[in-house]
């Protein structure tokens, strides 16, 4: 691996030598094909050989043009199996084809048939010329003029549908809003700016890795595809993580990646200094302009500054959304791991029924506030060991109203969400549940989720009123009241991914 490991301080972009430029001979003529070829053989433009293709009318010149969309200069006759024929054919190309870029030469032996200035201006033709003037070096200053010119068009079009992808790319990695998806994303919009294949679709010897290089070797990898999927996490090996450090300070200092035909490599640096390497491994990689991987690392810079910032800033209402939790949990003299627990579960149910990884993240963080209108319960009810009367009863059900109501005006997505929960955790599936005896589907997914992670929970663990229940007394329970208490679909995904659940019990135990 080390020694195939070696960058390029840029890529050279306007070289491909293997690749002719190809011109298209169209002329009734055959003694016209054989003068051309022969006047242009062996010339190299840009160290491109040229290919030469013929056509000896106007109708099989479009048809050489459709197959050969790549033809970079065209010399057209004017007068073949009608007198208008190349002129016909330029038409086409232009209007039909949508051909721009190719650079068209009229030639003609009858330049009265086709007065310049008039074909020139409506043909969008690139250049007029009597069969008569070109002699071999005109023809070869003309063809050199023309494939530059059509070189640098492409060059252009290739740069603006970069351009064009890199701002479509962009947004879409700049609403990823954690840095391991964020990279993870980067890697795939790298392999697709690239036109390397998917990176999942990679065998064992193809893939692509983001690590943030903290520490040198003794950082883990953040985001890994193909052959390294099974690395996140992980240390990288010596070797490996050797070639990549070697590698970053290799890069020019004025520009932020480097590339081979074998494996490019960005490094984006945040403004708290931590340093990134994004590396995509291909057996083939292609070239591109350097000015587009330019700015795709500098949008990549921007995405990662405003992740960490965001999870920074989602870090810290986290803390402050668990303390406020387990504050009014400990009114209630019930341990704050119960909050934490409940946000937890209802964190894995919304990933095990499809809610996007954002919404599950933010599950985790309201969640816990399930209970919040509790605060306004007097603790002598809400600590009661023995059994509510009807009227303590009526008072207590009115903490899901206030919690709801706690919350509802606020600008903050995860307290959003806590309104919703907080006023609906107590609805039932069946109907039969409080404050709004909503039903089914009418109870939002936030609510069912909490609902059935919160009684979970509950009997699981000591209240003031009760010891805990047997698991497999819980487990029962919590079957019999399928299409009861519980969404049925919800129940089901619980009990298939128990081990999931008891997992978080045992990572957040009482006491």
């Amino acid at each position: 691996m080390s020694d195939d490991l070696v960058f390029a301080p840029e890529a050279d972009t306007d070289s491909a030598s293997a690749v002719p430029w190809k011109i298209l001979i169209v002329d009734d003529e055959d003694e016209i094909h054989r003068v051309t070829r022969l006047a242009l053989a062996g010339i190299r433009i840009e160290n491109r050989p040229l290919l030469f293709l013929d056509a000896y009318t106007g109708t099989d010149s479009v048809k050489m043009m459709r197959e050969h969309p790549d033809v970079a200069m065209v010399l057209m006759d004017v007068v073949m199996e009608t007198e208008s024929a190349g002129l016909d054919a330029v038409q086409q190309i232009r209007e039909v084809l949508k051909n721009k870029l190719v650079r068209i030469v009229l030639r003609t032996g009858q330049p009265g048939q086709a007065p310049e200035q008039q074909v020139v201006t409506r043909y969008d033709i690139n250049d007029y010329k009597e069969k008569t003037e070109l002699t071999a070096k005109k023809l070869f200053t003309l063809v050199y003029t023309g494939l530059n010119l059509y070189g640098e068009l492409c060059r252009m079009q290739q740069r603006q549908q970069s351009l064009e992808q890199v701002i479509a790319v962009s947004n879409t990695i700049f609403r990823r809003r954690a840095p391991e998806r964020l990279c993870r994303g980067v890697l795939k919009r790298l392999a697709e700016m690239l036109d390397v294949a998917p990176i999942e679709d990679q065998g064992a010897d193809c893939g692509g890795l983001a690590v943030a290089m903290i520490a040198g070797a003794n950082s883990p990898v953040i985001a890994g595809t193909g052959c390294f999927t099974n690395n996140v996490g992980q240390l990288l090996g010596d070797t490996l993580a050797q070639d990549l450090i070697a590698a970053m300070g290799e890069i020019a200092a004025s520009r932020s990646w480097s590339i081979n035909d074998s494996a490019l490599m960005a490094k984006v640096v945040t403004n708290d200094g931590i340093v990134t390497a994004f590396y995509l491994q291909h057996p083939d990689m292609k070239s591109t302009d350097p000015q587009v991987l330019d700015l795709f690392c500098e949008n990549a810079a921007i995405a990662l500054n405003n992740a960490r910032m965001n999870q920074q800033v989602e870090h810290s209402q986290r803390e402050l959304l668990l303390m406020l939790s387990e504050a009014i949990e400990r009114r209630s003299r019930e341990t704050g791991n119960h909050v934490r627990r409940v946000g937890e579960l209802s964190k894995l149910l919304g990933q095990l029924s499809g809610l996007s990884a954002e919404e599950s993240d933010m599950l985790a963080v309201a969640a816990p506030l399930h209970d919040a209108g509790k605060i306004a319960i007097p603790d002598a009810i809400l600590n009661k060991p023995g059994k509510h009367t009807e009227e303590e009863r009526v008072l207590m059900k009115t903490h899901a109203g206030l919690g709801g109501r706690m919350f509802e005006n606020s600008e903050l997505p995860a307290l959003r969400a806590a309104a919703i929960i907080a006023h609906q955790h107590h609805e039932r599936w069946d109907g039969q549940g409080y404050p709004n005896k909503l039903k089914g589907e009418d109870i939002h997914i936030y609510g069912r989720i909490t609902a059935l992670a919160d009684v979970f929970d509950a009997l699981c663990s000591s209240r003031c009123y009760k010891e805990p229940w047997p698991i497999e007394d819980v487990l029962e329970t919590v079957r019999n009241e399928s299409g009861r208490s519980f969404d049925p679909k919800l129940v089901q995904l619980f009990l298939d991914n128990y081990d999931k659940v008891a997992e978080i019990r045992k990572r957040y135990p009482d006491g």
